[in-house]
Parts: C-alpha cells; structure tokens; sequence
C-alpha cells in the first residue's frame, strides 16, 4: 500500500467542468464550493519548533472555499505535532493553499498542507521530525474524522496532513493529531464527485487516487 506522501502528483490545474468529458452525468463540483484564485506556490521559511510549547491551541479551523472545517486537537497525545501544526497556521503557511490529494477506494482521505500542491513541499528550513499517537495495526485504525499527519518514512513529518472522510485501514505509521468536528460531510461531498489524473496526450480521468475534481483551497487556517 502506498504511504500518503510518497507519490508527487504532476498537478495541472483544471476548472472542474473540464474533468472528464466521457462522464458528463456524473457532478464535477460541490454546489457549496465557491470559485478561488489560490495558486501553488513555494513554501514558506520557517522557524521550527523544537519542542512542545507549554501552551498549545486546542482546534484548528480551516476556512475552506468548499466551508468551515474544525478539529480539536489531540496536545497531549500528540504535542510536537500540534506545537508545528499550530506554529504554522499562526504563521499563515496555509493560508492559499490547495488540497492536493484524494483517495476514494481503500484509502478515503483528504490530503493538505503543501504550498506547492504536488505532494513534496514542507516548510522551507524545517526538517522532519518523529510520528506520535501512533495508532495500532488493524481494521479502521484512522476512523471517520481523524486529522493526521503524512510522511514519506519514519522521520519525516513536515507540514502536510490528511483528512479521513470514512473509515480506512492503513500502516500504524502516521501520527493521528486531531478528531474533526464539523466538517465531515463536506469532505464526503467533495470525496463523491471524485478525484483525476492526466494522461501523457493531456486527457483527464477519473482516479481512485489523484487531484480532487473539485478544487479545494484552505482559505485561512486559524489555532485556537
């Protein structure tokens, strides 16, 4: 099974109605979806955190242009995670940014936080740093509303997240840092029109894992 982090995807940017012709009946948009003039961009130099801060913010917001995303923060399980989480959301490092990613079968997640919208960016002067609140191995390991970190391999946390729509089964290796509140059925509703890929000629279509057919942008990001 492929880890969340390890595959780029060459984004290409494409109004919604453009993907794919083929299937015309099915939606290509979230009718609560407003239009958004966010670009991928590099990310940010940052300091970094190197150990918890004695007073961590307790939700994370994420004004979406699709709406309103809230978690609650998991500070103690999980204090490095939610110290940089929250460091950067301070920072507005996710303010603009486009939602990259989005797995439909097997796998059901929303993936965030690159600046670069491909899949590798991280906070420019960060280095990775270790997973906690690791899960067990088994069935529904990240459930319905979890908010956890991606990586590329032990060590390498970074900026980018996930956001699990419906119940999924994955490797024991991803720190789980939060527990949405309000939000899910959004992210249900952008998980049902789909995600895409590109073929080599330029022609779009439907992929079990790829770009969400419907963009997704955080907005702003606020830690309270």
């Amino acid at each position: 099974m492929r880890k969340v982090l390890v595959i780029a995807i060459s984004v290409c940017l494409f109004a919604a109605t453009s993907v794919p012709a083929q299937a015309a009946e099915r939606p290509t948009s979230v009718a609560s979806c407003k239009k958004s003039t966010a670009k991928p961009r590099v990310p940010a130099t940052l300091k970094q955190p190197k150990v918890p801060a004695k007073k961590i913010p307790t939700t994370l917001t994420l004004t979406t242009n699709c709406g309103v995303i809230k978690a609650t923060l998991l500070t103690k399980l999980a204090p490095q995670t939610t110290t940089n989480i929250t460091t950067l959301a301070s920072a507005k490092y996710f303010n603009g940014t486009i939602c990259h990613r989005l797995t439909t079968a097997g796998l059901y997640v929303l993936q965030c936080g690159d600046p670069t919208a491909q899949g590798g960016g991280s906070p420019g002067g960060w280095v990775g740093y270790k997973e906690e609140n690791l899960p067990k191995a088994g069935p529904k390991n990240y459930p319905a509303g979890t908010l956890a970190m991606a990586n590329g391999g032990p060590g390498t946390n970074g900026s980018q997240f996930f956001l699990v729509y419906a119940d999924t089964e994955l490797g024991p290796d991803y720190t789980i840092f939060g527990r949405i509140t309000q939000g899910l059925d959004i992210l249900k509703k952008i998980a049902d029109v789909g995600a895409y890929k590109v073929q080599s000629d330029g022609q779009a279509y439907y992929a079990p894992d790829g770009f969400p057919i419907q963009l997704v942008v955080i907005e702003k990001a606020t830690a309270k």
